[in-house]
């Protein structure tokens, strides 16, 4: 079955596109078994706030294009533009790329990696991973380790959660002065979390929907929690703000927003938007008294590490195409998988209708020296028939590419026969 990518990243499309065909978590499960539940064999899906890609087997590839759009509800016509769809070996590389971090906004970043491996577990848990695409992962896995331990693709690396460090600090002069307030509690704010701690601001609290998650990062880095629906209340008292939640729909609007900034006379608030699709609306960036940035506006920051980083791409790029040969020199392999089952089902039927004729023999008493020798020569003339008919055919050129098939199939050119 061929094996496909189809999506849309940060290099081919818009936040504003993007946002509309991500997945939430809780939701993968059901469209995985939808998106399997017709013309595609095996399916994978990767939701992150840079993009959206299917890793899927099937014969109707145009398939999924259809059925991402139908899917998110948005006509096919405004995302077409945006897609890529890689066959066969570029999907391979493509995949191998991903996860290595060769792909991301940030060159070498190592959470890319944790996003594939939660959208195999997904896949796991929604029964639409197969033979080929969990080794295509477990390959994918040992890729990304490989790139990441041999070569220098992750020094210095620049990661999204320094980045928003770095554009507060613009703004205030002393982080240790500021109050910073972060809404959701996962792997990206957590790393946020660590780095703001680090400048030792005036207050640090978490707010999220689960509250033990929420109290267990302000533990760690010695800050509060706040309820998720006392965030409009309690605004105006931070400085810095930086969301990433899972949420469908924005849950910091303008009114709010507005509101806060009456209360704090106007002083300027920093305000970091890591969600797909967003927290945050987007007319907020417009008020004179607040600097929106979104995952797209830190694209330019981070870029400025990409250099020094760039030698190891060339070492990266070769292991990948390596690894990508021996993932398909394994599908071959696969390929040969059923006649290689034929081959022994019809050895064992010579081995058992020889064995069925010489126990025959035995019971009617005959010479059990001479009934051993007719089963080996039974089986062995058996067995050599076919290749004997396959060279007793062969004319010309065919006769010298046959002699050639058999010596290499029976081993014929070995010195250690003897």
């Amino acid at each position: 079955m061929p094996l496909f990518a189809l999506g849309l990243n940060h290099h081919t499309a818009p936040l504003a596109i993007r946002e509309r065909v991500s997945f939430q978590p809780e939701r993968l499960l059901g469209a995985l078994k939808d998106l399997t539940s017709v013309q595609v064999q095996e399916a994978a899906i990767l939701s992150t706030c840079n993009r959206t890609e299917l890793y899927f087997s099937t014969d109707t590839p145009e398939f999924a294009a259809d059925w991402l759009a139908r899917y998110h509800d948005l006509p096919l016509a405004d995302m077409a533009p945006y897609l890529y769809t890689y066959p066969a070996h570029d999907a391979v590389r493509h995949v191998f790329r991903v996860a290595s971090g060769l792909d991301s906004m940030v060159l070498g970043e190592p959470q890319i990696l944790g996003q594939v491996k939660d959208a195999v577990r997904h896949a796991e848990e929604a029964g639409t991973l197969g033979t080929t695409l969990h080794q295509l992962f477990q390959r994918t896995f040992s890729v990304a380790k490989e790139v990441r331990s041999s070569t220098a693709i992750g020094a210095n690396v620049v990661s999204m959660a320094a980045a928003s460090v770095h554009l507060a600090e613009r703004i205030f002069e002393r982080m240790a002065d500021q109050r910073v307030l972060f809404i959701g509690a996962g792997e990206m704010i957590e790393l946020c979390a660590a780095h703001f701690a680090g400048t030792k601001p005036r207050r640090l609290t978490i707010a999220n929907r689960t509250e033990a998650r929420a109290q267990g990062l302000a533990d760690r880095f010695g800050g509060d929690t706040l309820r998720l629906d006392l965030i409009g209340d309690v605004m105006a008292q931070y400085d810095v703000i930086v969301s990433c939640t899972a949420a469908p729909l924005p849950i910091i609007g303008l009114g709010m927003v507005e509101r806060a900034l009456k209360a704090r006379r106007h002083r300027p608030m920093v305000m970091v938007d890591l969600a797909v699709p967003r927290d945050i609306e987007r007319e907020i960036g417009d008020l004179d008294d607040v600097f929106l940035y979104t995952v797209d506006d830190l694209a330019q920051l981070v870029a400025s590490g990409k250099e020094t980083r760039q030698s190891a791409v060339v070492e990266a790029e070769v292991i990948i195409d390596e690894r990508v040969r021996g993932f398909f020199s394994w599908l071959e392999g696969r390929d040969a998988v059923p006649v290689i089952r034929a081959l022994r089902e019809e050895a064992e039927r010579v081995r058992q209708q020889e064995l069925m004729r010489a126990a025959k023999r035995l019971a009617k008493g005959d010479d059990p020296q001479k009934v051993l020798e007719a089963l080996s020569q039974g089986i062995t003339n058996k067995l050599i028939h076919g290749p004997s008919r396959y060279l007793n055919q062969a004319e010309g050129d065919a006769l010298a590419e046959a002699g050639r098939v058999v010596s290499t199939l029976f081993q014929l050119d070995r010195d250690d026969r003897h």
